[in-house]
This record gives C-alpha cells, sequence and structure tokens, in this order.
C-alpha cells in the first residue's frame, strides 16, 4: 500500500464526496439553473455533443502551463489559476445557493454573484496563503464546477473515447516521460500549491524524529523550533491525487444522469470509479508513481457496463 490506511481512507473519502457533490451540482443545473459567467454553452453545441472542445481545451491548457513553466511565469501561473478557481467555486457555490433559495425573490442570476463573495477570499487563502484545509475543502468544490461545464457538450460515445484517451495520455505523462511528476514537483515547490487533494503526513520515524527536536529545543519559542525543523531536513510524507483524476469521473457520472435521468446510474458510475481508486492505492507500492487514468477507466467502464445490465433489464 502506498500510503497508511488512515491516510488512504481521507483520499477515497474526499474523492467520493467530490463525486457525490459533482452530481448534485450536475443535477441542479440540469433542473433550471443557468450556467453563470458566461459558462452556458450555445444549444448548437449542446446539440453536437463532441468531445474535440474538451480535447482542444486540455491539449491548450497543458501547452499554456509547459510553456509558463519554461519561461518562469510563475506570477501569471498563480493569477491564471485564482481567475479558473474563483469560477470554478462560484459555479459549485451558485448551485448549492440556488437550492438554499431557490422559493424567495430572489433573481437567479444574483446568486452567481453572492457565490463570489465566498469564491474570491477562499481561493486567495488556497493560492496565496497556502492553507492546508483550505485547500482541500476548495477542492471538493472545484471539480463539480468545472465538470458542470463541460457535461452539457458530451454524450455517451465521447466520454467512451475520452476516458480512453485520456489513459493513455496519463499512462504516457507518467511512466514514460514523467511529465506528470514534473508538473506535480514544480506546482508544489515554485508555485507552492498543487491542482488535487494534497496531505502531507509524517510517518512514525519521522513523527520520533520531530518529537526529538521539540522536546531538545523545547521554550525555545515557536520560530526558534521552526528553524531548527526546517534545517533538520526531515523529508514529510506526501499523499496527492491529481485534478484530472478526480474530474473525469464526475464528467462521466453527468453524462449518465443526462442520457438516462437518473441519479442512480450517476451514483453507481462514481461507486466503481471509487472502488478502482481504493484498488490502485492498495496495489501501489511507496515512492513509486502511478498514472490514475487507466484504473479509473477501468473502474467507469465496468461501472457502465453495469448501468447497460441495469437499464436493460429496467430494475433502474
Amino acid at each position: 500500500m502506498k500510503h497508511n490506511i488512515k491516510i488512504t481512507a481521507i483520499l477515497i473519502i474526499m474523492f467520493l464526496i467530490t463525486q457525490l457533490i459533482g452530481i448534485f451540482i450536475i443535477h441542479t443545473y440540469n433542473n433550471g439553473l443557468i450556467l453563470p459567467y458566461g459558462m452556458e454553452p450555445p444549444e448548437q453545441v449542446k446539440q453536437d455533443s463532441s468531445i474535440l472542445s474538451i480535447l482542444f481545451a486540455f491539449a491548450i491548457a497543458i501547452s499554456l502551463f509547459f510553456i509558463l513553466t519554461k519561461l518562469k511565469a510563475e506570477t501569471f501561473i498563480r493569477l491564471w489559476f485564482f481567475i479558473v478557481t474563483v469560477i470554478a467555486l462560484g459555479l459549485s457555490i451558485t448551485a448549492f445557493i440556488f437550492i438554499l433559495l431557490k422559493n424567495t425573490s430572489i433573481l437567479q442570476a444574483f446568486f452567481s454573484y453572492m457565490a463570489l463573495v465566498f469564491a474570491i477570499p477562499l481561493t486567495y487563502i488556497k493560492i496565496f496563503k497556502r492553507n492546508i484545509l483550505v485547500h482541500n475543502f476548495t477542492e471538493l468544490l472545484i471539480y463539480p464546477g468545472i465538470a458542470a461545464v463541460f457535461v452539457p457538450i458530451i454524450n455517451m460515445s465521447g466520454i467512451i473515447i475520452l476516458l480512453l484517451l485520456i489513459s493513455v495520455y496519463d499512462i504516457w505523462a507518467v511512466w514514460h516521460t514523467g511529465f506528470m511528476q514534473k508538473m506535480a514537483k514544480y506546482q508544489i515547490e515554485n508555485l507552492k500549491f498543487f491542482t488535487g487533494f494534497f496531505i502531507p503526513y509524517a510517518t512514525k520515524n519521522q513523527r520520533l524524529k520531530i518529537k526529538q527536536i521539540k522536546d531538545k529545543y523545547v521554550g525555545k519559542g515557536e520560530k526558534f523550533l521552526n528553524n531548527k525543523l526546517n534545517k533538520s531536513k526531515i523529508k514529510i510524507s506526501l499523499a496527492i491525487l491529481g485534478g484530472g483524476d478526480v474530474i473525469f469521473p464526475i464528467i462521466t457520472a453527468g453524462v449518465f444522469f443526462k442520457t438516462y435521468h437518473s441519479i442512480y446510474s450517476a451514483v453507481i458510475i462514481s461507486l466503481f470509479a471509487t472502488i478502482a481508486l481504493l484498488f490502485l492505492f492498495i496495489l501501489a507500492k511507496k515512492k513509486k508513481f502511478y498514472p490514475a487514468m487507466p484504473f479509473l477507466t477501468i473502474g467507469l467502464y465496468l461501472g457502465m457496463i453495469f448501468n447497460f445490465l441495469l437499464i436493460h433489464f429496467k430494475i433502474i
């Protein structure tokens, strides 16, 4: 197992919660709420339902990020991520406000402005203040918001092909080029944030070394102690899960919900994805990197098959 049981459980629970929030957000936008901030796709785009727009957006984002890292444009990257995060959080928070206040006389358009009151300060803390609790809390809402934009423009055949292509890319980027590891390292060391779940933790030996330093310099003050801990170069373990590994299962669940108008179908997809991720964490070895999307895609395909059987026999 790559991480201990406690950390693995936390990652799995956060992943599942994000999936369920994603289904709720997508359900809300499919039932009377219009995507704000100009994110609502034209009706013609919805009818065409092509994966080309997603692949194009994905390729542009990766290419732009790569170019900016080469130019060492950290400030620009932070501003870029700030804007994207504010919009994504705004989309998710708008859905929650809509559910809470939909029976009031407040115009729907006002919900999105109310959402920014929460989204902007949370994003500021996440990007510039680097609070671990705020970081992971916002991650629960960011990917459902992004998924809500893409679900209307992709159909069933499109998501099946998209998952396969993304899995192939993930294998190439992790096992063949190491691009994903380099990108994660750049985010953590240079940008001081990470696009995904991020949990630093100490092993038993690391906790023992930290305790020894604290006991040795007890009463010296927090600043002095932190300085000694930094100089000790004790390497804290990191448990991370990339944002792409979270968002594509949400999109898949959303496509099933949109196609069959069934919460049950969407939840089944999310549960199979969660089981696949758990299987990866159990199988994975320490200090090794693994592409999560191939495992998730297998789980999602199995979830699709299970769904098709239930639909065929009219169980759901």
